[in-house]
């Protein structure tokens, strides 16, 4: 497994570029991992369903494509529901910010 250096951990955390954003159905824009984690707590199950159902993945597709964080796009690929999405996200975020320091 690759080591996250201080540089990658600060890329994956930080604004994607304007043109990037995830638009979620339910209006809210995000334009980084932190927005997409805080967004989940409050994220009806429609709108999450919505965005990732069998059919898609647009939460996890976002995250590896655009972030380009793929061990988080495969945790987001299997949440079933917005707040095990969010949790997922929010181990994320933590473990990256560690690597800041």
């Amino acid at each position: 497994m690759p080591r996250i250096t201080c540089d990658d951990a600060a890329r994956l955390l930080g604004n994607v570029p304007q043109e990037n954003v995830f638009w979620c159905c339910d209006g809210q824009v995000f334009r980084n991992m932190r927005e997409l984690g805080q967004a989940f707590a409050s994220m009806t199950d429609e709108a999450f369903a919505h965005h990732s159902n069998q059919d898609k993945c647009d939460f996890a597709t976002w995250v590896r494509d655009v972030i380009g964080d793929s061990k988080l796009a495969r945790d987001l690929a299997r949440s079933q529901a917005p707040a095990q999405a969010g949790h997922r996200v929010e181990q994320r975020v933590e473990f990256l910010s560690a690597r800041l320091a």
